[in-house]
């Protein structure tokens, strides 16, 4: 199966998994939810792992390689999480699918600075869609219950937790590249990436247990975050087998299907809250996969 393809379905996988996790964390303490999805996706890659990799690899693997692989988990798992499931906390899933959708424009501009790939006048476009469907999203309100028009914060302020984790996400690929040269194994790379990332986040969580001891966690909270996290942790290794065969920012900007899939899905897996996916959100989401696919055709 090609790159683009194994992009398809890593993209599926995460718009199930933000509109579960939106359901988890909206009952959760973020750092809490972030170690319980980094713990789980750390225990389902290693059973595969050992299932179906030689993990004595690891050990004759250059250090250069490990390094590469902790930096890309620490900068997609501990970083880019933490970002994802504040912003769906405060925001909501449907909000931030679009805001994780400016990944390939921070993906472009980091291209254009550490590999000197400048884009052209197609890839300008397609980054003005997506950066054009980001501001629709970003400025939308939201009807609440009783029938007032309540301004939700979605504004730059409210955003800046989702476009944090679209930016982490777009840089992580670089080391993702470097570790694959010197250890041609996404399976164990993105293993070591996020079992590092899960034992980095343990010490936080140890350090914090003020602030979420004593709190409960609802089992339905427990349920909903176990899934999501089994299913993260599988996209993402299917992410890195896509990284491993296309181009960079043909594979994050497939992976944007993630953006239909959370609006179609979100109505049916709502909190009691639920979110209105109005049609100016529809619109958002429609531009900003209109920019990914004209930079699938650039790339």
């Amino acid at each position: 199966m090609s790159g683009a393809w194994w992009a398809v379905v890593a993209g599926v996988g995460f718009g199930i998994f933000q509109t579960l996790n939106r359901r988890a964390v909206s009952g959760m303490d973020v750092y809490v939810a972030t170690f319980a999805q980094l713990l789980i996706s750390a225990l389902v890659l290693a059973g595969a792992s050992m299932a179906t990799e030689d993990v004595s690899l690891l050990l004759t693997a250059p250090p250069i390689a490990l390094v590469n692989f902790a930096l890309a988990g620490f900068i997609h798992f501990f970083v880019g999480w933490t970002f994802l499931n504040a912003s769906q906390k405060r925001i909501g899933a449907a909000r931030t699918s679009p805001l994780i959708g400016t990944t390939p424009l921070f993906a472009a501009v980091i291209a254009a600075l550490a590999l000197r790939e400048v884009p052209g006048l197609l890839a300008v476009a397609g980054i003005g869609l997506v950066v054009g469907g980001v501001y629709l999203v970003s400025s939308a309100s939201n009807s609440s219950g009783a029938g007032n028009l309540q301004i939700v914060d979605t504004g730059w302020r409210g955003s800046v937790l989702g476009l944090s984790a679209a930016f982490c996400w777009a840089l992580s690929p670089i080391f993702i590249r470097a570790g694959l040269e010197a250890l041609p194994s996404p399976l164990l790379g993105v293993t070591v990436g996020i079992v590092a990332s899960a034992a980095a986040y343990g010490f936080v969580i140890a350090w914090q247990r003020k602030r979420w001891a004593g709190n409960p966690i609802a089992g339905e909270a427990w349920l909903f975050k176990s899934i999501a996290a089994i299913l993260v942790g599988l996209s993402t290794w299917v992410r890195w087998i896509a990284l491993d065969l296309a181009p960079v920012a043909v594979v994050l900007a497939v992976t944007m299907v993630s953006v239909p899939t959370v609006m179609l899905l979100t109505p049916f897996i709502s909190s009691k809250q639920p979110e209105i996916v109005t049609a100016r959100l529809w619109l958002g989401a429609a531009l900003i996969v209109g920019g990914a696919l004209v930079l699938i055709w650039y790339g």
